[in-house]
């Protein structure tokens, strides 16, 4: 009797979580034989694509949980909370490519030829394809803003087509990206320069890829209509990551790109 008169949900056992963490987990094993002995690119978006029809699939259940009341007004409170918290570990994740940044570009070493970036490398152009990056990405957050205001005042096409443009625009970003890394003078072996530009701006795009993941699963709900009333946690959770990943390419093109 407790748990229906209870304001909060008594959490049930799910395989969700186990098969995603293994899933994600072959997906960086496979990257990193990928980036190391040139493993296919195609086992690489198989074990991508199992995981997002997980993550998919385990929403799913979520907002079967929701529509059914499980999730109230308490509940969301706390899950808001939780939420802004995983946000700020991933503030913290970031936190630690800024400081190797830092440490190596601040203090000069023999083994770098006392320079940043280190004799040999020729960095991006900071004009060209990183600024296009950060005006889309910029841009995209004033779209997912005008989507959750119109979300808000019950304008569902306008909300439609302002989050189906942010979507766009995160898959523009990738391929931008994606061209940039083809472009690049050097790689990942280049030194420490070349191991924190790639990882740090990789882990970025991975960021980007699950947003994009979140607010394309986010259009599919307002499409379906399975919004409730003045009920948009989900949006809200999508817009704040969004936010973040914002943020984190602003500071890594002011860091690592305009230096």
């Amino acid at each position: 009797m407790l748990f229906f008169t209870s304001p909060f949900l008594a959490v049930q056992s799910s395989y969700w979580p186990f098969l995603c963490s293994l899933a994600l987990f072959s997906l960086l094993g496979n990257v990193v034989l990928w980036v190391s002995l040139k493993l296919s690119i195609n086992f690489v978006i198989f074990r991508f694509v199992i995981l997002t029809i997980l993550i998919f699939l385990w929403w799913s259940d979520l907002k079967i949980e929701r529509l059914v009341g499980y999730h109230t007004h308490k509940l969301e409170a706390r899950l808001r909370v939780g939420i802004l918290l995983f946000i700020l570990s991933e503030v913290f994740f970031f936190i630690r490519f800024f400081w190797a940044f830092y440490d190596f570009s601040l203090s000069a070493r023999l083994e770098l030829g006392l320079a940043w970036p280190p004799k040999g490398v020729v960095p991006l152009s900071t004009y060209s394809v990183p600024l296009l990056n950060t005006i889309i990405l910029l841009s995209s957050g004033l779209t997912v803003t005008w989507a959750h205001h119109s979300l808000i005042n019950n304008l569902y096409g306008v909300s439609i087509f302002s989050l189906g443009l942010t979507v766009i625009l995160g898959v523009y970003f990738l391929a931008m990206q994606w061209l940039e890394y083809s472009e690049a003078m050097f790689s990942l072996c280049d030194g420490a320069f070349g191991r924190i530009f790639f990882i740090g701006t990789g882990f970025h795009g991975m960021h980007v890829v699950i947003g994009t993941l979140f607010l394309f699963y986010t259009l599919l709900s307002i499409i379906f209509g399975s919004f409730l009333y003045n009920r948009h946690f989900r949006f809200e959770a999508a817009a704040w990551y969004w936010h973040f990943v914002d943020v984190v390419w602003l500071f890594l093109y002011l860091v690592i790109y305009l230096q």
